[in-house]
């Protein structure tokens, strides 16, 4: 089904390809694995015949049949303003569906991707979507487009164990009838449990390919040993270094308050009874029901729950990016206004908020390096903004090379290291981070867990990553829908959890093997 010979690619003086040859068979799932940056995405483009702009493509690649695309940051293809329902009807009716049976096999196609309520989610937009559930949108598209070839970027990313195992089974009953499915992917659980034979790039060039069972079992290169090694749950983890790319530098800048000192054990930033509201098509669905919060100066707290539990809009309640409908935020205990636009410059940057969704967060035009330095100089007025930026960037892994370039020219992981630099350089007391080592490797996720835990903000990490809540975090907060099912220490919770859910959701990330 797919051919691809000697592909190279070249962007000005940078090589992000360079001589990559694969086959795949029909009804096989290849894995192209590597850290951020290392290709996999302008490989994934390259079988669609695309690429990015300002890059020159040559080899030969061969695909026998149609090509879906489910890319790594799925906001990116789902339009701003128009409803699911809408671009879900117009996908089928391109693939061909008679009119009179759109409307069921988009309900079926919803289904089929794990949307647990497809009627309530046509009628909303975009912004009105977790990554989850805009990663199971896209999803649906492809599914609706009927291609025989799926080119599935990050498909678990931002997503709880529970639904990764789903999307794990989805895929392989899709791979069951006939389709061919690449995967690119950091999740080597993923890769364990669906895929047939593994690539592992590494700077744009093939360092070992083969089965899984061989390249993952029985690794021969330097690299790929380092990942399988600090892959979650395996043994030995805690004592194999972050990548030499990626800084274990305690932060990037030294914290300045922007109010009073306040110690370890006193509130920096409380919600108390927080409501919110989603609204679409002229109705309203409640996405948080009266939820409480305090984080302490210094505290890391995880905030965990499913697709679609209120975790994402309570972080942006918090960060003033969605008004809620009742209930107060308070920061040193000043009330925060609802809306980002009404606080003072001292309170934006004392809360900082790292979007899941890196790639949406920065403006197409302007140079990576650019848009960081400004958090320096318009929040905390730093005549040598450039230079704190270029030194922030380097220690989570992003050298002048890189930084200098167009965000369409960064993989979605080096936009999401640069975000957390931008967010660090406003030297924040509060950091809310949602999803941030989602698009990480194994290995650069590491180095920036040991990057947030240097900092002496507070962190709220909003995270479906196991690994990430036990590395990390003191403290545990359960939503389900928009309510706390349970909190306590992480140590408490992951030990003796009172509910079935997080039993769930804090338990081993392996899908269960599909193939």
């Amino acid at each position: 089904m797919i051919a691809v010979e000697g592909l190279r690619i070249v962007a000005g003086s940078a090589v992000p390809v360079d001589d990559v040859s694969f086959t795949v068979g029909a009804g096989r799932v290849l894995a192209l694995v590597g850290e951020s940056g290392s290709g996999k995405t302008s490989t994934a483009l390259a079988l669609l015949g695309e690429a990015r702009p300002g890059t020159v493509v040559t080899g030969s690649v061969v695909v026998d049949g149609s090509v879906g695309y489910v890319p790594q940051h799925p906001g990116s293809v789902l339009h701003p303003v128009r409803r699911v329902g809408s671009l879900l009807r117009e996908t089928a009716r391109h693939a061909g569906v008679p009119r009179a049976e759109v409307r069921a096999a988009v309900r079926d196609a919803l289904c089929r991707a794990q949307v647990a309520d497809p009627d309530e989610l046509l009628g909303r937009h975009r912004h009105q979507l977790s990554g989850g559930q805009q990663q199971r949108v896209v999803i649906a598209q492809a599914l609706l487009g009927g291609a025989r070839v799926i080119v599935a970027d990050e498909p678990t990313t931002g997503q709880d164990t529970p639904t990764r195992r789903r999307v794990a089974e989805e895929l392989a009953a899709l791979v069951a009838d006939g389709v061919t499915l690449v995967l690119c992917t950091h999740d080597l659980a993923l890769v364990r449990a669906l895929a047939d034979d593994v690539v592992v790039l590494r700077r744009g060039v093939v360092v070992e390919g083969g089965p899984v069972a061989d390249v993952l079992g029985t690794p021969r290169h330097e690299y790929t040993r380092a990942l399988v090694a600090a892959e979650p749950g395996v043994p030995g983890v805690r004592g194999v270094r972050p990548s030499p790319d990626v800084s274990g530098g305690t932060r990037c800048a030294p914290k300045v308050s922007g109010g009073p000192p306040l110690t370890a054990g006193v509130p920096v930033l409380t919600a108390t009874d927080v409501t919110a509201d989603h609204r679409a098509r002229g109705r309203s669905r409640r996405a948080l029901h009266g939820v409480s919060l305090e984080l302490e100066v210094g505290a890391r707290v995880a905030l965990v729950g499913r697709s679609g539990s209120g975790k994402t809009t309570l972080a942006r309640v918090l960060a003033g990016l969605h008004a809620p409908s009742s209930g107060t935020v308070e920061l040193r205990g000043e009330p925060l206004a609802a809306h980002l636009t009404r606080r003072r410059r001292d309170q934006v940057a004392a809360v900082q908020y790292v979007f899941q969704d890196a790639r949406a967060s920065f403006d197409e035009h302007r140079p990576v390096l650019d848009q960081v330095a400004r958090t320096a100089l318009l929040l905390r007025g730093h005549a040598d903004a450039g230079e704190r930026a270029r030194a922030c960037l380097a220690r989570v892994g992003l050298g002048a090379d890189v930084v200098t370039r167009l965000p369409r020219s960064l993989s979605g992981g080096e936009l999401a290291r640069a975000a957390l630099a931008r967010a660090l350089l406003a030297e924040p007391e509060v950091l809310v981070c949602d999803e941030v080592t989602a698009g990480l490797d194994t290995l650069t996720r590491g180095g920036i867990l040991d990057l947030l835990a240097g900092t002496d903000a507070g962190l709220l990490v909003v995270t479906h990553d196991p690994a990430v809540v036990a590395r990390l975090a003191e403290d545990v907060v359960v939503l389900d829908e928009g309510r706390v099912l349970e909190r306590g220490p992480v140590a408490q919770v992951l030990a003796d959890p009172r509910e079935e859910l997080t039993r769930a959701l804090l338990g081993s990330p392996v899908p269960t093997p599909t193939r």
